[in-house]
């Protein structure tokens, strides 16, 4: 199957009522381009599973809390094209603003306060321009799977109650973080580091990995302390927050036993850089 192009909703509507009406299955995979080996990876577990692999490309202005780090936000169209043909992508969506918000959307959601922790408590509003943006893409292609990657995991747990608040039927498949050689989580920001600070940058995967062990012999109070001072001594990181949450409703944990499936999730700003982790500690 070759791959195509659309830049239109009815265009790309037209072809994926095509295929389904061929019996194909579709999976998607929503990014906002600028994509590494951690996109691509969703793009190979798609390609694995479904017949139809589609791929959208846009950068959704409603989830950005400052304009600035919408329009650094990077872009290479061209460049995403030729990655994902070579990845066995099928369709792919490339869309302009007016065409995915031909009015403003004022949708506003109720996420029972998984928006109202972590991300969204330091980016108040983001996650409902992430739910506005996804369930509108959900509406257009209607896939059978959609992918997405567990470094975003707090977006993940919001994505798989949206999908049940709409009663979609959507299988969201989770695929686990892609990292550098040197352990630092993959993202489209870190080609925004200078040299200096992308050195530095990997201290903050090293720390969170690290503080997994110390759980046996110190309190979750000690562990958070422990992390976030010791990624803080780096004259180059500044830790934003540093929590160990349940991973069904994203609430901090006060003790160990509180949780079974416990999530320990970072943000730090690397110089103007915001970069976000997670591990998980299952004990």
């Amino acid at each position: 199957m070759r791959m195509d192009v659309f830049d239109t909703v009815r265009g790309v509507q037209e072809k994926i009522s095509e295929l389904k009406q061929q019996g194909y299955g579709i999976g998607f995979v929503p990014t906002m381009g600028a994509l590494h080996r951690g996109h691509l990876s969703l793009v190979d577990a798609c390609t694995r599973d479904n017949e139809v692999t589609v791929v959208s490309i846009f950068v959704n202005p409603t989830q950005f809390n400052q304009r600035e780090d919408f329009e650094q936000y990077p872009r290479d169209l061209d460049g995403d094209i030729k990655k994902l043909g070579e990845a066995g992508a099928n369709i792919i969506f490339t869309p302009a603003e007016k065409e995915m918000y031909p009015e403003p959307d004022n949708r506003v959601f109720d996420f029972d306060g998984l928006d109202k922790v972590m991300e969204g408590k330091h980016r108040p509003g983001h996650f409902n321009g992430v739910a506005q943006i996804v369930s509108r893409l959900f509406d257009i292609i209607r896939p059978h799977r959609a992918y997405f990657g567990e470094k975003d995991f707090q977006q993940l747990v919001i994505i798989r109650n949206l999908t049940s608040q709409l009663n979609l039927d959507i299988e969201i498949v989770s695929c686990p973080i892609v990292r550098e050689s040197d352990g630092l989580a993959r993202s489209s920001r870190n080609v925004r580091l200078t040299e200096k600070q992308r050195k530095h940058a990997p201290k903050i995967a090293e720390a969170i990995h690290k503080a997994r062990d110390l759980a046996g012999d110190y309190s979750v109070e000690e562990v958070i302390q422990s992390v976030t001072e010791h990624v803080n001594n780096d004259p180059y990181i500044d830790v934003e927050y540093f929590e160990i949450v349940d991973e069904k409703n994203l609430q901090p944990i006060e003790t160990w036993d509180d949780a079974y499936y416990k999530r320990a999730c970072i943000a730090a700003w690397v110089g103007k850089v915001r970069l976000i982790d997670n591990v998980p500690y299952y004990f």
